[in-house]
């Protein structure tokens, strides 16, 4: 992680909605220094790596609690990271979305430190009812690990969705912005998972790509945001009209998961190439730059 904060990065953290004490930390820990080196690190992959563009962005609130629930893609978590930077980078004013993060994830030394600095929390119902309820954008991913376990050949299909989310939506009265992230699965190609390796290191799997080392291609991605959906209740309702409200978010992302296929480019079109060069030159200046300051 970068150690010179982005100009940028440092202005738009102090447009955050979040209540920092005069120690620069927020009531969950969250620590303004550790996330203004966080979002400087991830708007290099996000702007000049990854080249993610956006639409629909002015779907999820302004102000106020969301729900923000999409696909999961690739065998690593690379949509995550990238929708975390689509908040603070091209939402205004800027947000700052707290992801639920699997158990499993929790147990790996240091991980679960520094997720706890950078807002990521274990994915528990009491966590995100808080947050809901005190006005907070939470990322939920209802595929799971099952999502990023899908292989290569099942691309862009939706596995089983978990329907908690919409019973915390219901009884927080919290809108489900729903999205598409398309990539993910070019980034990260998984043809074949090691699940008793995976074992060995307190994971569901290891994924295993075509280039054999599991690190990210640099793909173009894209991020389609859809209306935001609200269902009337108080999250007591039967599992079958629950199952319904869930059925309908989960057509609302393969719709978008569609237009985004239809739209976007060859998925290793390097034509941006040049670009992401100047890109790369004009980070190490600025960085340079303020290191000198």
């Amino acid at each position: 992680m970068l150690r010179v904060p982005s100009v940028e990065v440092a202005e738009r953290i102090g447009h955050l909605d979040l209540p920092f004490n005069r120690y620069g930390l927020d009531p969950y820990g969250i620590s303004k220094d550790a996330l203004t080196r966080f979002y400087t690190a991830l708007g290099w992959f996000y702007r000049h790596y990854f080249r993610v563009s956006v639409t629909g962005i002015e779907h999820v609130p302004a102000e106020g609690p969301a729900l923000v629930v999409g696909n999961h893609s690739g065998g690593l978590p690379v949509d995550g990271g990238m929708v975390l930077a689509s908040l603070f980078f091209d939402h205004e004013p800027p947000r700052h979305a707290h992801g639920m993060v699997e158990y499993f994830a929790q147990k790996w030394p240091f991980v679960s430190e520094i997720f706890c600095r950078i807002g990521q929390l274990p994915g528990l119902p009491i966590h995100a009812a808080r947050l809901l309820q005190e006005g907070r954008i939470v990322m939920v991913f209802p595929e799971g690990a099952r999502g990023t376990g899908k292989l290569y050949r099942d691309r862009y299909t939706l596995v089983r969705f978990g329907t908690g989310f919409v019973r915390m939506a219901m009884q927080t009265g919290t809108p489900i912005v729903p999205f598409a992230f398309i990539g993910g699965e070019e980034a990260i190609p998984t043809v074949l998972r090691l699940e008793k390796i995976g074992k060995l290191i307190g994971a569901p799997y290891v994924p295993v790509p075509p280039q054999v080392i599991p690190w990210p291609l640099p793909v173009a991605c894209q991020i389609h945001y859809g209306e935001p959906m609200r269902f009337e209740g108080d999250g007591t309702e039967s599992d079958e009209e629950i199952e319904g409200y869930v059925t309908q978010v989960r057509d609302s992302i393969l719709r978008l998961i569609d237009q985004g296929l239809r739209t976007r480019k060859h998925p290793y079109d390097l034509s941006g190439l040049v670009d992401r060069a100047r890109g790369v030159v004009d980070q190490v200046r600025e960085i340079a730059g303020g290191a000198r300051r």
